[in-house]
């Protein structure tokens, strides 16, 4: 799908076919906006820029050099849009190209973002006069999508916490949601790093109006505030301190109980052997005492053994 916007008699109208492109003029269109593109329509829109516009391909380059860069007529960037699912985010890949004051953008599925600039656009046309504008306006809506996302995240977080403080069963299926969570916060960095870096080279770039570098400048802020984000690590600690605080209750109880059964066991282990022993057979001629001594002295040899590799390994 193809949408262009023009500006006409102080107005800003939309046009969707590429046929309008012969009687319209680079300086009087302000936003090419492709849609899952056909190859005429891209190939137009190539035409009438006079430049390439990139592949998907390209757009999903992962190297932060070939993200953005510059020719002697034209602006080339690509960033990542995301797109809450229902257990995870998706990374949508967008590229951006600026040739004179005129922005194209290619992606290959709808975004918030893009709508609801466009409904703004023909409402309040003085407010977009140029592509650039266009362009830091996407990123502005951008970035305060995100931080919408980084809030529901909080938010979720919050009730893990209070389900947590609350002591209630940590099973298989907490630690999974957290897990998942803890994906989902790195894609959200991912993201926001990504517009970052981006603004930060449209700033050094010298085709970029002057008039913009202050918004540019806030939205590096903004961005900056939203990296600050580490309440799910706290949480991770915490759930990871009480699971080694339930294992130790456990082995405690174990150890109590080992106790407990030692001297039953030392007593069994007596009467269970293959030896006469006086107690239980004094009137048996065949009884001899220094079998018990013998007996105890093994007992007592291996426990001093057992005492002295301990110490030496320093585990005592």
């Amino acid at each position: 799908m193809l949408s262009i916007f023009y500006k006409e008699n102080g107005k800003i109208l939309l046009s969707q076919s590429e046929k309008d492109f012969a009687v319209l003029k680079l300086e009087n269109v302000v936003w090419i906006d492709l849609v899952q593109p056909s190859g005429a329509e891209k190939r137009a829109v190539e035409a009438f820029l006079g430049t390439e516009i990139q592949s998907r391909a390209q757009a999903e380059e992962i190297e932060s050099s070939s993200r953005y860069f510059e020719t002697d007529d034209a602006i080339f960037a690509n960033t990542n849009f995301l797109t809450p699912g229902p257990d995870e985010y998706m990374m949508q890949a967008v590229s951006f190209t600026i040739v004179d004051d005129t922005l194209a953008t290619l992606r290959e599925v709808p975004l918030r973002s893009f709508t609801d600039l466009q409904r703004r656009l023909q409402v309040n046309p003085k407010q977009y006069p140029s592509g650039f504008t266009v362009f830091a306006s996407i990123l502005d809506q951008r970035v305060d999508l995100d931080a919408d996302m980084i809030e529901l995240l909080s938010k979720e977080i919050s009730q893990y916490a209070r389900q947590i403080n609350d002591q209630e069963d940590i099973d298989q299926e907490l630690l999974i949601d957290i897990s998942q969570m803890q994906e989902n916060t790195m894609i959200v960095r991912e993201n926001v790093v990504d517009k970052q870096r981006l603004i930060s080279n449209l700033m050094r770039s010298t085709k970029v109006p002057r008039n913009l570098e202050g918004r540019l400048n806030v939205l590096l802020g903004d961005i900056s505030s939203l990296l600050s984000f580490e309440r799910l690590e706290y949480l991770q600690d915490t759930v990871v301190g009480l699971i080694n605080l339930e294992q130790n209750k456990i082995m405690k109880i174990l150890a109590v109980v080992s106790v407990f059964l030692m001297p039953p066991t030392l007593i069994a282990g007596f009467y269970g052997m293959n030896v006469r022993l006086p107690i239980i057979a004094a009137d048996n001629p065949n009884a001899n005492f220094w079998n018990w001594i013998i007996i105890i002295g093994l007992m007592a040899l291996s426990c001093i053994l057992v005492f002295v590799l301990f110490r030496r390994k320093k585990l005592l």
